[in-house]
This record gives structure tokens, C-alpha cells and sequence, in this order.
């Protein structure tokens, strides 16, 4: 899996501006554009078009609204080269000529059959993809999402280590103070104490 945490560079947003331009000129899809730019910079596609959507669309408006007038005239102009000949409203006298002419034209209503059932293919594919696109981008919003419910959760729970390791610090100086007083009272209470020698000569702590 393609992963890269460091930051976009300008020659980063350029890349995929130019790249989704070219797309979009040449009647392909944004997806398509943000695999090729992944697979040039070396990040996944959603990130591309994560990138693409959130920062640098808003900088290429201008450049994205002619990028698809030059998509709309090459396919009017494609279109032309398959548009059919119009039938007359009356029957001829069949001829050799006119019998040439007819097979001309149903030639020309195959041809312009097959290119409206190539442009339903693609424009199937199209919805598909962008559909495809629109759910990697929720999954990718959802993963951001998800990835920062985890980045508080973990500073809390920074947090209270932090508070318990306070505690714990408050803990062993009460501790040692206590301990400190306790040795204290030991040696003012041995300084107190008075002391006789017994008949068999051994020394014993006498009560003031």
C-alpha cells in the first residue's frame, strides 16, 4: 500500500492540477487522473483526490471551465462525422444510383448506432467510476475522522498519566516525610531517656 506522510509541495498541486486538466480534456475521468498522479508521487489515489477536492480545485476554476468546453467541441465535432443522412418524405423509383445511395445510408445508421451504444458503455463506466470515486472519498473522510477521535483520545490519556505520575511524586514525599519524623521521634525520645545499671551490671531504661 502506497502511504506518505509528508506534506504537498506546489510542484505536487501543479502535477495533479495539470494532470485532472488533461483528464478532463480529453473526455476521461478525475479518477483515472488521481491513479496517475498516485502513481507518480507515490501516494493513493484517495489522497489525490482528497488533495485535489479540499485544496487546489478552487485555485484551477477558470482552467477546469475551458478544459471542458474543449471536451464538449471535440465531442461535437466527433459527433458530426457520424451523423446520419436525412430520408426523403417520398419513395424514388429504385435505381442503381439511388439503390448505392440507400446502402449509404443504412451503412451511416449502423455507424451511428454503434457509436451511441460505445457513448452509453462510457457513460455507464463513467458513473460507476465516479461512484467509486465518492465512496473513497467518504472513506477517506471517515478514516480522518477516526484518526483524530484516536489523536484525543491518546492525549488524554497522556494526560492522566501525567496527573497519576504527579500523585505518585506526592506519595513518596509523604512518605519520606513521614519516615523522616518517625527517626525523629526515635532519637528525641532515646535522648529523653535516663539509664541505671542493674546488680549483674547490665544497663536498663529507667521512665522519667
Amino acid at each position: 500500500m502506497k502511504i506518505r506522510q509528508d506534506a504537498w509541495s506546489h510542484e505536487d498541486d501543479v502535477l495533479l492540477a495539470e494532470t485532472v486538466l488533461k483528464h478532463i480534456r480529453e473526455g476521461s475521468t478525475q479518477l483515472r487522473a488521481f491513479d496517475e498522479v498516485g502513481d507518480e508521487l507515490n501516494r493513493t489515489s484517495a489522497a489525490c483526490g482528497f488533495r485535489w477536492n479540499a485544496v487546489v480545485r478552487n485555485r484551477y476554476m477558470k482552467q477546469i471551465a475551458e478544459a471542458k468546453k474543449e471536451r464538449k467541441e471535440r465531442k461535437r465535432a466527433a459527433s458530426f462525422s457520424y451523423y446520419p443522412q436525412m430520408r426523403p418524405m417520398w419513395t424514388p423509383q429504385p435505381t442503381f444510383e439511388r439503390l448505392n445511395q440507400s446502402l449509404d445510408s443504412e451503412m451511416s445508421l449502423e455507424t451511428v448506432i454503434d457509436y451511441l451504444q460505445n457513448m452509453m458503455h462510457t457513460n455507464t463506466q463513467s458513473s460507476s467510476l465516479q461512484l467509486e470515486n465518492e465512496r473513497l472519498q467518504q472513506q477517506n473522510q471517515e478514516l480522518e475522522l477516526r484518526n483524530a477521535e484516536l489523536e484525543k483520545e491518546l492525549k488524554k490519556i497522556k494526560q492522566d498519566n501525567s496527573i497519576i505520575e504527579e500523585d505518585y511524586q506526592s506519595l513518596i514525599q509523604i512518605m519520606n516525610r513521614a519516615r523522616r519524623m518517625a527517626i525523629l521521634e526515635d532519637e528525641e525520645s532515646l535522648s529523653n531517656a535516663s539509664f541505671k545499671m542493674d546488680k549483674n551490671g547490665n544497663l536498663e531504661k529507667v521512665a522519667k
